[in-house]
């Protein structure tokens, strides 16, 4: 099994909790779009990055002094967000690290495809955005089919828990053969539409992560019996690819 996740925009450095393990695995094409960011005027980078005037100043000024291979932090420890927070990784026992360390990937517009203890500095770049590196016009061009190959080469199926932002850069070039199983984490409306909301849907995503390095559940017949946040499977719902949880009535009212 890999599980695919999101990253996160907003980063942290943390050299004391756990030392990583090793760099990442597409380094060199990191590289390269370093060259190419370092390449743009801040103001075409706030441009790149839609964002303020004080957060480009502050990744201008990263980008200036960036180092790719000292003074790194683990991957899993470094990214910020509402998903990472629910996941609560810093509170793992060495069991929990050693099964997301061979089960999860976290997909990166900037470095393509990290293990847990990669070492990563803090950096920002979404895979949406529109970078022209190497004569691809975008980073889902840039990155190809390099990062699907990768993931089907370790293991015999994927869970896909990313945005679609991100499952964009792997999914349409995973050979057919690879069995893909995705999760809707939603609300049932009145008229039997399911509907996934932002925040919840990341929430979930970061306690399935958690609640699989707990249980050790390594294959689709065990992903039923996640219940965290107030989530429920829904067979009716639900197919072989495409599992559907739906949050219980008393715990949307809380």
């Amino acid at each position: 099994m890999r599980i695919i996740i999101s990253p996160a925009k907003q980063m942290r450095e943390d050299r004391d909790t756990l030392p990583p393990r090793g760099l990442p695995g597409f380094l060199p094409e990191t590289g390269r779009l370093l060259t190419a960011l370092r390449n743009l005027s801040p103001a075409e980078l706030q441009k790149l990055w839609k964002c303020s005037d004080a957060i480009a100043a502050l990744n201008v000024e990263r980008l200036r002094t960036m180092d790719l291979e000292r003074g790194l932090t683990p991957a899993l420890l470094s990214y910020v967000g509402i998903q990472y927070q629910t996941m609560a990784a810093r509170v793992f026992e060495t069991a929990q690290y050693e099964f997301l360390q061979e089960h999860l990937r976290i997909l990166s517009g900037f470095y393509g495809l990290l293990r847990p203890f990669d070492g990563v500095t803090p950096y920002r770049l979404e895979m949406g955005a529109r970078l022209a590196v190497d004569g691809c016009r975008d980073l889902y061009a840039f990155w190809g089919e390099k990062l699907a190959r990768a993931l089907a080469g370790e293991s015999g199926w994927v869970l896909d828990l990313a945005s679609k932002e991100y499952s964009r850069a792997v999914l349409p070039h995973l050979p057919p053969s690879l069995r893909v199983v995705s999760c809707v984490f939603g609300e049932l409306r009145p008229d039997g539409k399911v509907v996934e909301k932002g925040t919840l849907c990341k929430m979930a995503r970061g306690e399935m992560v958690r609640w699989l390095a707990e249980t050790g559940t390594a294959h689709p017949d065990g992903l039923p019996a996640f219940q965290g946040l107030g989530y429920r499977y829904d067979p009716d719902r639900s197919t072989g690819a495409r599992m559907v949880f739906l949050k219980t009535a008393q715990s949307s009212a809380v």
